[in-house]
């Protein structure tokens, strides 16, 4: 069973993870309590136009722990807001339904929406059941573009999972595009609970990095610019039990004419 929980846990950690470190540049530590979030990874190139937008690629790489060495909570919700600068564009690019993705192991979904595939990645999950041992696996995640509706951007994850017969979990993220000072979208998204609530995230890396074409050019689904030599995000996330960490960041970039 582990290994499929580990796919199930793969969710909320995508979702959790693009919705509050996409725009990391360093890294970073937060704790609440006994609850400790580390993530490190970043946007690539980091010297970027002042004025025009270029193709980045997100990398993303973190860890959840406790203080005392405890199973630690399980993530159940996301919201964030990131920098105007930042941008997700999928007009033009293949999108995939969710009829799809539903009832298809990993395989199966990428043979059924291979040109919408943005992003992929890795995580672990450890499990922990009353009077039972805990146990971790990790598995595989797979991030589709589900298309542009009403201006909002919809993302779907999937995972092959099997608690207790072998199914299909597919995970919708939504971001929409706001106007609140350096911010200019926001991500809302739910993490699915995992093995009965008994699994949590523990740690994860994430690469979204797709470049298309559209009319005749080269198009790329993540995009950024450095106007100001600053990159603002912040989020909150919410763990199963009550603990939520406020993440908030003001990461360099270096603009270039």
């Amino acid at each position: 069973m582990s290994r499929h929980l580990i796919r199930a846990v793969a969710i909320g950690t995508v979702i959790t993870l693009v919705a509050a470190a996409s725009a990391l540049a360093k890294p970073e530590t937060v704790r609440v309590g006994n609850l400790i979030l580390r993530d490190n990874g970043g946007i690539t190139p980091t010297k970027l136009p002042r004025h025009e937008q270029a193709p980045v690629a997100a990398n993303i790489n973190g860890k959840i722990s406790t203080v005392d060495g405890s199973h630690p909570p399980a993530l159940t919700s996301v919201i964030a807001d990131f920098d105007e600068n930042i941008e997700v564009n999928a007009e033009g690019l293949p999108a995939c339904r969710l009829s799809q993705l539903q009832a298809r192991d990993t395989r199966s979904a990428e043979r059924a929406c291979p040109d919408a595939i943005v992003g992929s990645g890795e995580a672990e999950v450890a499990v922990s059941f009353p009077e039972q041992a805990p146990f971790g696996a990790t598995g595989p995640i797979v991030l589709f573009n589900g298309g542009v509706r009403g201006g909002t951007t919809v993302l779907y994850i999937h995972a092959y999972v099997a608690v207790p017969a072998p199914t299909a979990v597919v995970a919708t993220v939504k971001l929409s595009p706001i106007d609140r000072g350096h911010y200019g979208m926001h991500a809302v998204a739910g993490v699915p609970p995992i093995a009965g609530g008994a699994g949590s995230v523990t740690k994860f890396k994430l690469t979204i990095d797709r470049k298309f074409t559209h009319k005749g050019k080269q198009r790329s689904y993540l995009t950024a610019s450095c106007p100001t030599g600053v990159y603002y995000a912040e989020g909150k996330v919410h763990f199963k039990g009550g603990p939520t960490m406020q993440v908030t960041h003001a990461l360099p970039c270096t603009p270039r004419d």
